[in-house]
């Protein structure tokens, strides 16, 4: 009689059980753990982002003998013509490898907002630079101005004009707009005017989570990705004296007034942090626990959310003026 070979016998019910339970405990391990060398890497490349906008803000006063302006209205010295003009995003194009949108940009007739030379020239444009790894925002968003629709990017930027609590500092009736830091209205800074010191002046600051949910959301629906640059885009500035237009209206700068990452503003203008938009929009980001921030003489820190706003001299109040005299300490 011939004998069967002996056959393996299968996994038990409970052996593969216990083999799941393995493997489902490694990946809970293991998942975490990517998700914290991908957000190192993020931030890394946030870092980079913000030393790059600083090398291009100093070459651009290397060449000029002062920073860009904030937000500006094409009027002299910048443009013509009058209407809403450029940020400071437009200005230093050329130092971040974008001279070729800069040397065709029009800085007449609303040359930040409805300019038809000009909107054809970001639409549908992402530059890397200009955006935080981690922003929770979408990357593009449907501008529509004047009967011309583009896609504009959504930047992960904003500069610093200041604090609520600078000499100067004023209630536009849509949140308080101050002359105190490097990048506001009109601005003309050199270094030499940065009299607390360049390492203790931030310069540039993120802007790049959600502020608000669907509730008090009221112009791109679902979550609220409402940054100092508003509906209207990064290349946008502020408007001059012309009927309609609110001199005290600026985009792509902020004002500080609230805490690092204090979410869930409501769409009030009184407060400084309407849609449509507000001069105190908060410094947000994705990365746990705090936001980056650049300051005047080219380095980046990471400020964590401990760095509250509640007061005329704070390290936030501080740290956003450039001649205000107060020591800065580091939080």
């Amino acid at each position: 009689m011939v004998r069967s070979p002996n056959r393996r016998q299968a996994f038990t019910l409970i052996e593969l059980l216990v083999v799941i339970a393995i493997i489902a405990i490694l990946i809970g391990l293991l998942v975490p753990a990517v998700q914290k060398v991908r957000e190192a890497a993020a931030r890394t490349q946030c870092i980079n982002n913000l030393k790059q906008l600083g090398v291009a803000l100093h070459a651009y006063h290397d060449v000029n003998k002062k920073m860009p302006p904030g937000c500006m209205s094409d009027a002299a010295p910048w443009g013509t013509g009058g209407g809403w003009g450029s940020s400071w995003k437009v200005f230093i194009l050329p130092y971040v490898e974008q001279g070729n949108i800069y040397t065709k940009w029009l800085f007449n007739g609303s040359s930040g907002y409805t300019n038809g030379n000009n909107i054809p020239l970001i639409n549908n444009v992402s530059i890397a630079v200009y955006r935080c790894p981690s922003s929770s925002m979408p990357d593009f968003y449907s501008n529509m101005a004047n009967g011309n629709g583009w896609n504009e990017m959504f930047t992960s930027y904003t500069g610093v004009s200041g604090s609520t609590w600078d000499t100067g500092a004023y209630n536009t009736g849509n949140g308080y707009m101050s002359p105190g830091g490097v990048l506001y209205t009109n601005s003309m800074v050199r270094m030499t005017d940065i009299t607390d010191g360049t390492s203790n002046t931030i310069m540039v600051a993120e802007q790049s989570n959600h502020l608000r949910d669907a509730s008090n959301n009221i112009v791109l629906g679902g979550w609220g990705p409402i940054t100092s640059q508003g509906p209207h885009g990064w290349a946008m500035g502020c408007g001059t004296a012309l009927p309609n237009q609110n001199t005290d209206r600026t985009f792509n700068c902020t004002t500080s007034r609230w805490g690092i990452n204090q979410i869930g503003m409501s769409n009030n203008g009184g407060n400084g942090t309407n849609d449509n938009t507000g001069t105190n929009i908060p410094f947000s980001s994705l990365h746990p626990g705090g936001v980056n921030m650049l300051f005047s003489d080219g380095t980046v820190r990471f400020w964590p959310n401990s760095v509250t706003y509640n007061g005329s001299n704070t390290v936030l109040s501080n740290a956003c003026c450039r001649n205000d005299g107060n020591v800065l300490l580091d939080p």
